[in-house]
């Protein structure tokens, strides 16, 4: 449940600004894990998200303080007007918001409008375009699906009018939904509807990945894929200014009194470099080079004093508070999983046989181990879809198969998965059995092979650990392509329908890695996507938890604490569930 806080208003207020500072502020980052791109429509992975949040504006987003999160405007001048029947939204946008300056405007000063946003939400589900997010917005909006459904692979033709899609002038816009969908504001708040404009989308045909064009504080300078992004400041930008409201929490006080009458934002250019392996990013911010970083799982114990009776409780030792650095941390609103390809033709399919193959599998791996050695202890057990603090946790279910080698190897046995001449189990009708393990090449991704090949291992089960890069892996699981993959999933916005919709069967291929398919379990969502947050949504949220079970699509992992580190001259920090990534509202000091 979602811990009662003072509702902290942070504002950023449309109007004058402080004077530019004279020297240049750099804020240099990493990422454990390589970019994909950084068009909204083409991408899903929450690196590039984060790239994205800074370049691009969604309608409404997220405040910066408040918790538990609350949506506010962004562009739009004030939260929408929403019919009786929860159908209708109207969108009235700020006026004398540009688009950064870019080749495909021919030298003019290109402001936004509510076409913009019309053109991005119909592109979401362009079939030419293939968007990851499509399956978020399928079925939702009066007439557009009968457009898709015309257009084909061809594409979509943007001038067709659709009536749940209008801009009814330059700056109003009116979105009309087929079924209510509480969940709306939340989606137009996360990084899924930024705002695009089509002659600059059209200009760069296949490549607006490496093109991005947008509204937002930031836009693209550089970029190495898979090296180094480089984001300067947007001199199209609107004016505006930190001024944040908090109430008694000493961090929001903090942050108000860092930031409140500075010009938004602070940062001119961010430096982003994609570190794989923990200890070089490590000894990068030891060094100053970086200017926050998580704390690498091998080094939590020597950084943090713990408590191991707690896990919640830990403190950052002398060492550190003596260098200035600060701790901030939090349980993130994140599920970790290991995905079953239920297409695979070993893991796959709804027989007996096949969930008494995954259910041992997930009874074999000692979660309990990994989040002790591996995690240090930062970390506690998925037991449901839907994580703590986010809107749809049942804290009283317990969904993880419990540790049981002896009760894996009798279920094996049972489905008639026999043991051959070499000791490893095969089929049932005889064939092999090698389970195809999709992981990652950094040492960490080692550490975990190491702790399933002895899981394997413990039921006689052959496996086949094969290596790709992160951007590979998405794709696997795209095309459904894999045996078994570790995943997770971070809150673009706190409500279960966004976790639940990780296991819809019309999001196989998208979000749904495990390419799942249930119509008992779809049939609910159905249900539940159109309820707010209450008793009879928790019921059918429940029921499709114990569907789950029953098929077991995934081995259900952990939930890890956010441990970050933040040098002395970082001001404006807080943790936030949300957002990718929070660098638009930091500033730097004067550095060593």
């Amino acid at each position: 449940m979602c811990l009662k806080q003072p509702i902290l208003a942070a504002l950023l207020v449309w109007g004058s600004v402080a004077p530019l500072h004279a020297a240049e502020k750099v804020l240099n980052v990493s990422f454990p894990a390589p970019e994909t791109g950084f068009d909204p429509a083409k991408v899903s992975d929450m690196y590039s998200a984060a790239v994205i949040e800074h370049i691009y504006d969604p309608l409404l987003t997220f405040d910066y303080l408040a918790r538990p999160v609350k949506v506010i405007p962004n562009v739009a001048a004030a939260m929408p007007e929403v019919s009786p029947d929860g159908l209708t939204y109207t969108f009235r946008l700020k006026k004398g918001i540009y688009f950064a300056p870019d080749p495909a405007f021919k030298g003019k000063k290109r402001e936004l409008t509510a076409a913009d946003y019309a053109y991005s939400i119909k592109r979401l589900l362009d079939p030419a375009v293939a968007s990851p997010l499509s399956d978020a917005f399928s079925g939702k909006f009066v007439g557009l699906d009968a457009l898709v459904k015309k257009a084909g692979k061809g594409g979509l033709d943007y001038d067709a009018p659709v009536e749940g899609i209008r801009a009814l002038d330059r700056y109003t816009l009116r979105l009309k939904l087929t079924a209510p969908l509480p969940a709306l504001k939340y989606m137009l708040a996360a990084s899924w509807v930024e705002a695009q404009a089509r002659e600059a989308v059209e200009a760069y045909g296949s490549n607006t990945n490496a093109h991005p064009v947008g509204t937002g504080p930031y836009m693209l300078k550089s970029w190495q894929p898979g090296n180094h992004i480089t984001l300067v400041r947007n001199p199209h930008f609107r004016k505006e200014t930190f001024r944040y409201q908090p109430g008694a929490n000493p961090v929001d006080q903090r942050v108000a009194r860092e930031m409140n009458g500075k010009r938004y934002p602070q940062i001119d250019r961010i430096e982003i470099d994609v570190i794989e392996e923990e200890q070089p990013t490590w000894l990068a911010f030891k060094s100053g080079e970086l200017d926050y970083t998580g704390i690498p799982q091998p080094l939590i114990r020597q950084v943090l004093r713990l408590d191991r009776d707690n896990p919640w409780r830990a403190e950052l030792k002398a060492e550190m508070r003596d260098k200035g650095v600060t701790l901030q941390r939090e349980l993130g609103e994140e599920v970790t999983f290991y995905s079953f390809n239920m297409k695979d033709s070993v893991l796959g399919g709804y027989g007996k046989d096949r969930i008494a193959l995954r259910r041992a599998i997930a009874m074999s791996f000692n979660m309990g181990e990994t989040i002790r050695d591996i995690r240090r202890g930062q970390a506690v057990p998925v037991q449901y879809l839907v994580p703590p603090n986010v809107a749809g946790h049942n804290p009283d279910f317990r969904g993880a198969f419990p540790y049981n080698p002896p009760l894996a190897n009798a279920l094996l046995d049972q489905a008639g998965y026999r043991r051959g001449a070499d000791g490893y189990r095969v089929q049932p009708d005889g064939k092999p059995l090698v389970v195809d393990f999709v992981s990652g090449p950094s040492a960490i991704d080692k550490q975990w092979n190491e702790y399933w090949q002895k899981a394997f291992d413990g039921i006689h089960v052959q496996v086949n650990f094969r290596t790709m890069q992160w951007n590979e892996q998405v794709k696997a699981q795209r095309d459904c392509k894999y045996g078994m993959v570790g995943g997770a999933w971070s809150a673009d916005y706190p409500d279960g329908d966004n976790f639940m919709q990780l296991l819809y069967g019309p999001n196989a291929g998208g979000n749904n890695a495990a390419c799942y398919q249930s119509a008992r379990f779809d049939k609910l969502y159905d249900q539940a996507k159109n309820l707010s947050d209450g008793p009879a949504r928790q019921r059918l949220y429940d029921q499709m938890n114990k569907i789950v079970m029953a098929d077991t699509p995934w081995v259900f992992g952990d939930i890890r604490f956010s441990n970050m580190l933040y040098q002395p001259w970082v001001k404006g920090a807080k943790l936030h569930p949300n957002f990718n990534a929070t660098w638009r509202f930091l500033d730097v000091g004067k550095k060593p």
